[in-house]
């Protein structure tokens, strides 16, 4: 690796899944390993001590979302990459590595993020793209019911090959991906008001509009268990997600277009209840997110 690179792990509650994600990263050889706490109850920090005593440990006093915490964890590095990552995932060996080459080969990456497997061996859909309209509904209402309708498959490159590097996509689930520091800093890293979910989405966007590109390198890979945190409050972060889908689609829609906003924002709450009753029903209503 030519170019140094620091990671920040985001914690809420996450006191089960942060020993193997910590020893992962040492195991790449990572130096400076931050763990940004917002205000854990499970005793996370005391695991994150007994576990890695050399890991600095950022507490925020509250919860306050994965953006805002992720911010202040880069904000504490120094390095010219950073590995942004959930506690609920572990680097396979090799992966900082190939991210870090991935970047140092191509200077107009802003962003580069490595081939997520489930649990089970099977491929999690991290690479996407930016959906319009037509196609986000269609993966909104279908996706519940229909999980290969071709909205959601054409949303989430599922006919791509996960097997090839792409150094032009728009957008890398949060969970983990390597970031350039001065990209992140040329945009404002994330977007606080964002509180769980869809500000990698946004944070790829930005970096689009400021001239960056963001990558796919499968030669990285991370075992991503899927929601830590999210299950102990399932029907909150269903909300959270649908309204920083409003918020995203707010931002990124412009023109004549914006006029359809009353008709997202109605067919997102309509979407929300339907999430709830799914997973009341027993179904996986849960944000797969990052």
């Amino acid at each position: 690796m030519s170019a140094s690179a620091s990671a920040v792990v985001v914690s809420f509650n996450s006191a089960g899944y942060l020993p193997d994600c910590l020893r992962s990263l040492r195991s790449e050889g990572v130096a400076d390993v931050v763990v940004v706490d917002n205000a854990s109850a499970d005793g996370s920090v005391e695991a994150v001590r007994r576990a890695d005593p050399e890991a600095r440990i950022v507490e925020t006093g509250a919860n306050l979302g994965f953006g805002s915490a992720a911010n202040r964890g880069v904000a504490t590095t120094i390095s010219a990459y950073v590995l942004i990552l959930n506690p609920d995932t572990v680097v396979e060996p090799g992966t900082v590595k190939a991210l870090s080459e991935a970047l140092d080969r191509d200077a107009g990456l802003g962003v580069v993020g490595p081939r997520m497997e489930n649990p089970d061996g099977t491929l999690y859909p991290s690479v996407r793209r930016f959906p319009d309209l037509t196609v986000a509904a269609g993966h909104a209402f279908l996706g519940l019911v229909w999980p290969a309708n071709p909205y959601t498959r054409r949303y989430r490159m599922l006919d791509a090959d996960p097997d090839r590097p792409a150094a032009d996509i728009d957008w890398v689930s949060g969970a983990c991906f390597l970031v350039r520091r001065a990209a992140f800093d040329v945009v404002g890293g994330f977007d606080e008001a964002y509180f769980m979910y869809v500000e990698d989405v946004d944070l790829c966007w930005r970096m689009a509009l400021a001239g960056w590109r963001v990558g796919y390198e499968p030669g990285g890979r991370v075992v991503h268990a899927l929601g830590g945190s999210s299950r102990m409050v399932p029907y909150r972060m269903i909300a959270e997600h649908h309204r920083s889908l409003l918020r995203f689609v707010s931002k990124s829609t412009a023109g004549a277009r914006r006029g359809m906003l009353p008709v997202v924002a109605a067919g997102l709450a309509v979407r929300t209840l339907a999430a709830w009753a799914h997973h009341a029903l027993g179904g996986t209503g849960t944000p797969a997110h990052r």
